[in-house]
């Protein structure tokens, strides 16, 4: 016997303890260490029981396969170039100083591991999503500048349906590694917005257009300020482009941004 993934919308297994700002309940940290004990975990991506002393909850073979997005690579946003000018960049706007993801998200492991993430209750697959997320490069100053991690805010009813935010799980376990702040007071989402999954790039702008707002604590605290914002995946960056323009009006001066995957444009080297 085994303890396997949970489906789709399911808060059965590990995914039922969420994931918890700055730490666990004992309590909760008890039922993890009992249920491995009693049960070997399997690999929330391929399925497969974890070898004795693999950690986390996705196996060294599917960390392996992941499809790392390949050199050379623009140096402001990341993405595979190999012309002098790069043909993403364009969608970021002039306050947005890097942007950086892993692997392609939108095909084989990388998007199982994702989808694991984000849908079926696995929000420990963040911890091994940001050990890779913590290893990217960046730009000197941008090393030097960041100085708070915010995650992308879900909608009331989606955060209450899934039961954790999988970026903010991301962003707390890369700010421990990184030893910065998450800022997870500093932006909300005012409203809810379909899916962008298969929306047009023009739809996508249009769907988060005005879904954002940056609070107060935003402009006290942070003005002036170089943040990295977090999200599990980047597709046309509309969603981290709109979030973006709230805290930017609210006087953060300079902002990144960091996922674990990014969806390939047409022409991308997979």
């Amino acid at each position: 016997m085994v303890r396997i993934s949970t489906r789709p919308g399911s808060n059965v297994g590990v995914g039922a303890l969420k994931c918890i700002p700055k730490a666990q309940s004992m309590g909760a940290r008890a039922i993890v260490a009992l249920a491995d004990f009693i049960l070997p975990i399997s690999c929330a991506s391929c399925g497969r029981v974890l070898d004795p002393g693999e950690r986390g909850i996705v196996c060294g073979r599917c960390w392996s396969r992941l499809r790392l997005l390949p050199f050379p690579r623009c140096a402001r946003c990341g993405h595979p170039s190999d012309e002098q000018r790069c043909r993403w960049c364009h969608n970021l706007p002039a306050y947005v100083r890097a942007a950086r993801s892993v692997c392609w998200a939108t095909v084989a492991t990388g998007q199982r591991i994702v989808h694991a993430l984000k849908y079926e209750g696995w929000w420990r697959v963040a911890d091994g999503a940001a050990e890779r997320m913590a290893r990217l490069d960046w730009p000197q100053d941008a090393l030097d500048e960041r100085s708070a991690l915010v995650p992308v805010p879900l909608a009331a009813s989606r955060l209450r349906e899934r039961g954790y935010n999988q970026s903010e799980c991301l962003a707390r376990a890369l700010g421990a590694l990184w030893r910065i702040p998450v800022r997870a007071d500093v932006l909300i989402r005012s409203r809810a917005t379909q899916t962008q999954t298969r929306l047009t790039p023009d739809e996508r702008v249009r769907n988060v257009h005005g879904a954002f707002e940056a609070t107060a604590a935003a402009g006290k605290e942070l003005r002036g300020a170089h943040v990295v914002l977090v999200d599990d995946v980047v597709t046309t960056a509309a969603t981290m482009n709109a979030c973006a323009g709230a805290l930017h009006e609210a006087g953060i001066r300079i902002i990144s941004y960091v996922t674990f995957g990014r969806a390939p444009a047409i022409g991308d080297r997979l």
